[in-house]
């Protein structure tokens, strides 16, 4: 059955405008990006697919285009779209970051690094950089690593810190395993990169891993 003939209470785009975007389920939010379906299939029943295919919606949106293009009725089209709209995402983010204190803002700085991090196939370790009124200087990505670990080096992230002028940093590092529970290499690290940064007065506001749709927070959890 077509959207069309649905109810029109239960239609994405209907159902978006009288009762907001919350209320929809990720599949009919997909739907409405998709706009339409294939042959037997409505654009929810293909959202549903692709979510199904991968994981979750975090995992589709760090999908490579040649997997995005394998599934029915999707093409390089729509992969452009989709990576349009989450790098405004990114960039609506970091302009809201950059207007306030990072400290009063948790859920957009999770948001954030959620969008940049998630479902990304290898570690990354990456670093916002603050001024002394906790607004974002800077959100830099300092180290790569493979699937199971990354390279961090305290040295670089002293010097990068002194380069921009950082009065403090909050840490970010993704685990492409999904689970985001930090681990003892992770408290490790910690530590030894809020000693040196120490040394020359930046302070560690606080360390995210980030996982499949979950962020933890070290000070959160008292490991600061």
């Amino acid at each position: 059955m077509a959207i069309t003939d649905w109810p029109e209470g239960e239609r994405p785009r209907e159902k978006l405008l009288a009762r907001g975007a919350a209320a929809l389920s990720d599949a009919e939010l997909l739907a409405i990006f998709l706009r339409t379906g294939v042959t037997g299939k409505s654009a929810v029943d293909l959202a549903r697919d692709l979510i199904t295919k991968f994981g979750s919606l975090t995992s589709l949106f760090a999908a490579s285009e040649a997997e995005f293009c394998e599934m029915l009725g999707m093409g390089q089209a729509k992969f452009v779209q989709l990576q349009a709209v989450l790098e405004m995402s990114r960039r609506a983010l970091s302009e809201e970051l950059k207007r306030g204190d990072a400290l009063n803002s948790p859920k957009v700085v999770r948001n954030y690094l959620q969008l940049l991090l998630g479902g990304r196939p290898q570690e990354v370790f990456l670093v916002l950089f603050l001024d002394t009124q906790h607004r974002v200087i800077t959100a830099e990505e300092l180290f790569h690593g493979t699937l199971s670990q990354t390279s961090v080096y305290p040295r670089e992230v002293v010097k990068r810190a002194l380069a921009v002028n950082a009065a403090a940093v909050i840490l970010a590092h993704n685990h492409p395993s999904g689970v985001a529970e930090p681990s003892q290499a992770d408290r490790l690290l910690t530590d030894a990169l809020k000693q040196a940064l120490g040394l020359v007065d930046v302070r560690v506001l606080d360390h995210f891993v980030i996982g499949a749709g979950q962020t933890i927070s070290f000070a959160e959890r008292g490991l600061l």
